[in-house]
């Protein structure tokens, strides 16, 4: 069996005007939660590192997931929102060029659901130093624009 990876070829593709929002959740405990709106994360302050994870990791999507394409970004916003048991970060990139950005909002995404697991791991930890409610959840895209 021989097997082959390559970069799809978009030099032809015209620039175009292309967006993608991607979403998904931390499940924490709501004590966690509370400490975060409340300021009180012995870190510091969760959403401000969230949300600059998310854009440094949408820049750089390209030399995360292999066949990526470096792209121009032109615009990244970071929507983080915590509810009773859970912190929602959703990620809207956008761009003009050959190829879509899906990658990169969903990259971003990831990036702040791990930097708020980061942030407040000392919070979610047992008595066993396990994470038994702390998950992330259904990371997806919820929305591609293209032109």
């Amino acid at each position: 069996m021989t097997s082959e990876v390559h970069m799809v070829d978009i030099s032809g593709k015209p620039d175009v005007v292309r967006v993608a929002k991607a979403r998904g959740v931390i499940k924490l405990r709501p004590e966690t939660v509370k400490a975060i709106v409340e300021g009180r994360v012995p870190k510091g302050d969760v959403f401000s590192v969230a949300r600059v994870a998310a854009i440094l990791a949408v820049k750089r999507t390209w030399e995360i997931v292999p066949l990526c394409h470096p792209i121009p970004i032109t615009s990244v916003d970071v929507e983080l929102e915590a509810r009773d048991d859970r912190v929602e970060a959703t990620v809207t990139v956008k761009t003009v060029a050959k190829t879509g950005v899906e990658m990169e909002a969903l990259t971003g995404v990831s990036a702040a659901l791990l930097s708020v697991w980061d942030m407040v791991k000392a919070l979610e930890k047992d008595e066993r130093g396990q994470y038994p409610y702390t998950a992330i959840e259904k990371i997806e895209v919820v929305e591609k624009v293209k032109g």
